[in-house]
């Protein structure tokens, strides 16, 4: 399986997993490879290329219903990143009030705001999950 830093290194991937985590927080239950062809107006064999590399590092699921797949987030492996940029956000950081936090470079803040969108889908994901269960 490739790194993970390698599959969100790619800015398709970053496009087709922020499109998903959209598209999830509003409610859709999937989204198919056409919705995503027209949305980033990437071809199809383009975006079939780069959600094989999502799957395979288990950032998407795929659902199959007849001959038409939707695809979802599948934030979890994010996690990874999350661990790997949680040192280096501390590092900026003192005990006095009055010091401001160091700013991020353009590269951290990106992969920053992506791992907080996927925190956030899969909060909204649990939270849906839990309403599901009998007795709530």
């Amino acid at each position: 399986m490739a790194d993970i830093f390698d599959v969100i290194a790619d800015g398709t991937r970053r496009d087709i997993l922020k499109l998903l985590l959209d598209r999830s927080s509003a409610g859709e239950n999937g989204t198919s490879v056409s919705h995503i062809v027209h949305a980033l107006g990437v071809s199809q064999p383009t975006v079939s290329k780069h959600l094989k590399v999502l799957r395979e590092a288990r950032l998407v699921s795929v659902r199959e219903e007849g001959q038409h797949r939707y695809y979802s987030l599948s934030p979890a492996p994010l996690d990874e990143v999350d661990d790997w940029l949680v040192p280096f956000l501390d590092a900026g950081q003192t005990d006095a009030p009055d010091h401001a936090p160091a700013a991020l470079p353009d590269s951290a803040a990106h992969a920053a705001e992506v791992v907080g969108r996927a925190a956030a889908s899969a909060k909204h994901v649990l939270e849906n999950a839990l309403k599901k269960l009998p007795g709530r």
